[in-house]
This record gives C-alpha cells, structure tokens and sequence, in this order.
C-alpha cells in the first residue's frame, strides 16, 4: 500500500509531536540546571500519561522502536514519580527505640490557601470541624481578616504577616501556646511566618512559605530570598506552605534542603484552575502544596480534606512528639504576637 503526502504528513506531526513530549519530560529532570527546565517537573506526571497514550499510535504507524522507547520512558518515569513512598504510621517506639506510643499524644495541623478572593465561608467551619492544634494560612487577604476574627476565641495564639500584595499574607493560629522568650519571624514580604509554640511541654517550631509562580514568574528569586530564613529554622519544627512547586521539583529540594527538613511524601494534587470541574482536581491537579517536618516531630498521617471553597485542597498533618531528653522549665503563655485587625 502506498503512502500518500497527506499520510505521510499526518505520520511525521504525531511523531514529531511524541518526540517534543518526550523532550519537555526529559527538561523536567535537569531543573538543576535552570529554573526553566525546572518548570516542565511540575507537569511529569501528565507528560509521561501523554506520551504513554501516544505508544499505540507510534505502533500503528510503524514507528515500532519509537514506540518501544516511549513505552520505557513513560512507564519509568511514571513509576520513579508516583513510586515515591508516602510517610507510614510511625509509631514513639520505631522512633526513638522504646515504646510510649501508648500513652503519646496525637497533635494536628491543618495548612490552607485560603485564596485571596474566596468569597466562602467554608473554610473556618472545616477548621471548626478539625480542630487541628495549628493552622498555618496562605493568602490571606484583607477581606479574610474581618472572617478570622472569630477564630481568635479558640486560636488566641500565633503570628501574621501582611503583604503589600493584592493575594495577601500568611498566618499561623494556635491553641497551643507561644514559647517563652516569644521568636516571630515574618520574611519577604508577607510570604513567610515563623513561630515557636509549646506543644505538650515541648518546644515546637512552626513555619509557613508562599511560593511564587516558577520560571518565567518570581519563584526561582524567591526562593534566593528566603533561603537564609529557611536556614534558620528550629531543630524540630513542621513547615508547611503552597511552594507552588511539586515535591520532585528542584524548588522543593532547595527548600528540604535549606531547611534541613524531610520532605512529607503522598498527600497528593491539591490544585487545579478553577475553570476546570472541582471533581478533577483530586486526579489530575497538581502537588504544589506541601509539609516539611524535622527533629522530634513524628508524621503519623498526611493528606488532603475536605474542599474549602479555595482552588487548593487543604492539607492535615497528624503527629506525634518524640519525649524531650530534659524537662522544660515551665513559662508563660505570650498570646498572638500581631492582632488580626
């Protein structure tokens, strides 16, 4: 049977098509080389889908080698990126070697993008439901003040940074506390909080960070600019934050690795743009927010809850507390370091 230009044209687009998909998620490993190549990480998972379905087309055209490296590339990729094991139930005893896990405490973060324009109430009756310890914030705006105001009754403690930014700050609220010799940071420009809070008797450090878009956007100076605070981070602390940035991306090793911090594993998509069905975004959005935790603090469960009127899904941290060698003195509670008028 003999081929037709029109064939052979449509045969020479598909494969030329495959060839760039195949390219755009080779890109996405060499993020170390530049922020541009990093940008193409983000979407790893959707490329290696795409160029798997592109395997049967490849075979009918005839392309048969073509198509028997898509089929390799593709399914390696896929695995090397959802392979990546979740945290599992940890128990006091596989960590530190004996059992008090009986008699161990179960504390809670509940971490949210609020969306700066989300005219939903939703959000704080699902922190009413939870009643998680903490709650670190993200875009939190000036009309969301007004509505966290009547949080302070149960979250009397915590700290929140203003921005100049229409998106609006971040916030961490608490139950739990303010260490003695209260320490709040706020950090490039209302992008970063941090605070130490006494859970349970132990010192804990909690840290929000807003990431930018990535490259061509402000992400890959951003995160420059808050290395030195992620640096300074506690030797047992819980980070928690929309990176806007996947957990295989070279943005979120800069940020395990500045904050010297393991990077929690298997909580899944949490956004999608919101002109697309809200059923699609536990399937097919995107990993962009995410929890860090270091030291003492032992992740039980981590995952995303119910929506919250936001284009991110919220995300539930439960852990537990490795005993402290020696006891803390006992010191007085600070409330809320900045008002949330």
């Amino acid at each position: 049977m003999t081929s037709t230009p029109a064939s052979l044209f449509i045969r020479l687009v598909m494969l030329i098509a495959l060839l760039g998909v195949a390219a755009a998620l080779t890109f996405g490993y060499l993020g170390w080389l530049h922020p541009a190549l990093d940008s193409f990480s983000h979407f790893r998972i959707h490329l290696a889908v795409l160029l798997l379905l592109g395997v049967p087309l490849l075979w009918l055209m005839r392309y048969r080698p073509e198509a028997v490296f898509a089929l390799i590339f593709g399914t390696a990729a896929l695995v090397q990126t959802t392979g990546m094991p979740a945290i599992q139930g940890t128990s006091i005893a596989g960590a530190s070697g004996h059992d008090e896990s009986a008699n161990a405490a179960v504390y809670r973060l509940l971490h949210m993008n609020l969306r700066f324009d989300n005219e939903s109430t939703a959000a704080i009756s699902l922190i009413g439901e939870l009643r998680p310890d903490i709650v670190t914030l993200n875009e939190v705006s000036r009309q969301w003040k007004p509505r966290l105001e009547a949080l302070r009754a149960s979250y009397p403690y915590g700290v929140m940074c203003d921005s100049d930014k229409n998106i609006g700050g971040v916030a961490i609220l608490s139950r739990r506390p303010l260490a003695a010799d209260v320490q709040t940071t706020c950090g490039d420009n209302g992008s970063f909080a941090r605070a130490q809070f006494d859970i349970g008797g132990r010192i804990v450090e909690i840290a929000t960070l807003h990431l930018g878009w990535p490259w061509p956007f402000e992400q890959p100076w951003q995160i420059r600019r808050v290395q030195p605070l992620l640096e300074e981070t506690g030797t047992t602390a819980i980070i928690a934050g929309d990176f806007n940035a996947v957990p295989w991306s070279n943005t979120a090793r800069q940020v395990e690795s500045g904050s010297r911090a393991r990077l929690l594993r298997g909580i899944g998509p949490t956004w999608l743009d919101r002109r697309a069905p809200d059923a699609l975004r536990r399937y097919m959005g995107l990993p962009i927010d995410n929890m860090l935790a270091k030291g003492g603090v032992v992740p039980l469960h981590v995952g995303t809850v119910a929506d919250s009127g936001s284009d991110h899904l919220p995300i539930l941290l439960e852990f537990l507390l490795l005993p402290q060698e020696k006891p803390l003195p006992v010191h007085h509670a600070v409330a809320m370091a900045v008002p949330l008028e």
